[in-house]
């Protein structure tokens, strides 16, 4: 599933094809890409507004219309968006569950092969998720909030870095390269690591996220940019999908274990396992 890099990436290369167009009618031939709202509902609500801004939100992309409407697209694992001229045909067409026709000739194209992304019209992305963590690129995640939030988990630190509602657009590659920079095995119960290790794992977090953003995003399965081409963030993972290739700092092979149900990479030499602390009642796990 798109990360905030590769989401990130997306929203900028929307900019200049859509902000400033106008949308004239949108068609969709799977309801649930709309959420199962009504299509001619949804076309009226946004008939005639003007695209005026987009930007991004944890993983979801909001373009903003010049009635207050936001209109919310989620890739979940094989969406694509793209704007395209009403007579040009790209490969992902054969997918494209929602089209939304522009003036000047234009269409916004949402292409999703599995269908488990959506696109929903909203006052407020709040309504669809009302409680997304802090931006990990912004002022609003410091270290001292990621020491505090620590405490209060005993869940794996994996697990938790993959909660939107702990820190908004963290996926499962960004987590594992992140644990990795850090030294941190991605089992070791959030509450256990240390201030040092917590003040090391803030700094990998904003790291990976900006590698991967400096590089366009991770195109290791569906995701591609708006333009069609690739990103190349995945040329340069130092854990994540390297399962029995050497370390990259010391040389032993990479494992793969399963975190949260989400297949997780890590270097059992420089993510050494720790013992878990033990609350009061509850065995200690190694």
């Amino acid at each position: 599933m798109p990360e905030l890099p590769e989401v990130e990436t997306v929203v900028r290369g929307l900019r200049e094809p859509l902000v400033g167009r106008t949308i004239l009618d949108v068609w969709t031939d799977w309801p649930n890409s709309l959420r199962g709202a009504d299509p001619a509902a949804v076309s009226a609500r946004i008939r005639g507004q003007q695209v005026v801004a987009i930007d991004r939100r944890a993983k979801y992309i909001l373009c903003r219309l010049s009635g207050g409407d936001v209109l919310v697209v989620h890739l979940k694992m094989t969406g694509r968006l793209y704007v395209a001229q009403a007579d040009e045909v790209h490969d992902a067409d054969r997918w494209v569950h929602v089209r939304l026709s522009l003036d000047e000739g234009r269409q916004l194209r949402f292409s999703d092969a599995r269908k488990f992304g959506f696109v929903s019209v909203v006052s407020d992305v709040k309504e669809l998720a009302p409680n997304l963590g802090p931006e990990p690129l912004t002022d609003d995640f410091t270290p001292a909030y990621l020491a505090a939030q620590l405490k209060r988990h005993h869940k794996a630190i994996k697990a938790l870095l993959l909660d939107q509602e702990f820190i908004a657009g963290v996926g499962n590659i960004y987590a594992d390269e992140a644990l990795f920079r850090a030294g941190i095995h991605p089992l070791r119960a959030a509450d256990s690591l240390t201030k040092a290790e917590s003040a090391r794992l803030f700094g990998t977090i904003r790291e990976a996220l900006t590698a991967g953003l400096e590089r366009e995003g991770a195109s290791i399965n569906w995701y591609r940019k708006p333009d069609g081409t690739s990103g190349s963030a995945q040329l340069h993972f130092m854990a994540y999908d390297r399962e029995g290739q050497p370390c990259v700092t010391c040389g032993t092979p990479i494992e793969k274990i399963r975190v949260a149900q989400r297949g997780t990479h890590f270097c059992p030499s420089c993510q050494p396992a720790k013992r878990r602390t033990a609350r009061k009642g509850r065995p200690a796990q190694t």
